[in-house]
């Protein structure tokens, strides 16, 4: 494993052009990857964690968005403001990525093998035969049974879970050397969620590919990641090591989150039969106003909050929390 991190997003900026004004959904975003890690990002919905892939990948919708500064390497290449046609040599090959909902994302009207064929062919000089023959191998080693004739079945003849697996074979198919995964278990139910996350921990163990893994579910974060990002409304509120995090979270986000998983619980003896559950929503991103956007739903909430934006601070080594009263707790 190199010392150094393999994608590196330095101090990201997004803006939106709305209806409503402009909209900063991610504000100064800083993240760095290392070589055979998991790196977990957790939020709430519409936080910024799927826009941070977005971004990543050079997939902004441009307009009505735009990357307005910052930085993000993969290794020594930066790829904010790379030329397109470089960016598409870079997708698939050095960087894989997983959406959300494998039905919106594979086509209808080729089978999977196809799809994955075509998608070696794109980035290796290779023939269809042997494109076929990587796409069955690949469906194989994501644990789909018969492969060899499940290449030939349509999207719309596997279930949710044999498609998020054609996903992930896709994504891995020319060995990237980070794979994004968005939701990998969106709409699926419980026992193939846990499949799927066995699935891509085996496959971490068996490739070293380093793993950046977008999702809502901080049991899934507790299980799979080495380092944890927290965002909130653009944000990166607090992030290190995930033990670290999860034992003494700093911010009062990151407790609230932690808090509505009853097996994270600090405290298990006292857990209720109700869940515990954070008040009110994620604000607009055109309308954060002054001061910490978790103010409004936090229950830690002092005067300062209200009136100047905390900035990422450390408050152990290796972690980092954006919050005045955790700041004043150390003074």
């Amino acid at each position: 494993m190199t010392a150094g991190p393999l994608l590196s997003v330095t101090d990201l900026v997004v803006d939106f052009k709305t209806r409503a004004g402009n909209a900063r959904v991610l504000d100064h975003i800083s993240l760095d990857v290392k070589e055979g890690e998991i790196l977990g990002i957790v939020g709430e919905s519409g936080c910024g964690k799927s826009m941070t892939a977005l971004s990543i990948m050079g997939l902004v919708p441009n307009p009505p968005g735009k990357i307005t500064s910052g930085s993000i390497k993969l290794g020594d290449q930066e790829l904010v403001d790379m030329d397109i046609e470089a960016l598409r040599k870079i997708r698939g090959k050095e960087i894989g990525m997983i959406f959300q909902e494998p039905m919106t994302s594979l086509n209808p009207v080729f089978t999977v093998g196809e799809q994955i064929a075509e998608s070696v062919r794109l980035h290796e000089n290779v023939g269809a035969k042997a494109a076929h023959a990587r796409a069955v191998e690949m469906l194989k080693a994501v644990e789909i049974p018969e492969p060899e004739a499940r290449a030939h079945a349509y999207p719309h003849q596997l279930s949710g879970g044999m498609r998020q697996r054609v996903m992930i074979a896709m994504a891995l198919s020319c060995r990237p050397r980070v794979l994004i995964a968005d939701e990998p278990t969106t709409a699926l139910d419980t026992t193939v969620q846990a499949q799927i996350f066995d699935l891509l921990q085996n496959l971490q163990d068996e490739t070293g590919t380093a793993i950046v893994l977008i999702t809502h579910d901080m049991g899934a974060i507790a299980e799979l990641a080495d380092t944890v990002a927290v965002m909130y409304a653009g944000k990166i509120v607090e992030k290190g090591k995930v033990d670290r995090v999860l034992s003494h979270p700093d911010h009062p986000y990151t407790k609230g989150l932690i808090a509505c998983v009853p097996h994270l619980s600090a405290n298990p003896a006292a857990i209720s039969e109700r869940l515990m559950e954070i008040p009110g929503v994620v604000p607009a991103l055109t309308d954060l106003g002054t001061g910490c956007a978790f103010a409004p739903r936090c229950s830690e909430v002092i005067t300062k909050c209200r009136t100047d934006s905390p900035r990422l601070f450390e408050t152990q080594p290796e972690h980092k929390a954006a919050c005045w009263v955790a700041q004043k707790e150390m003074t």
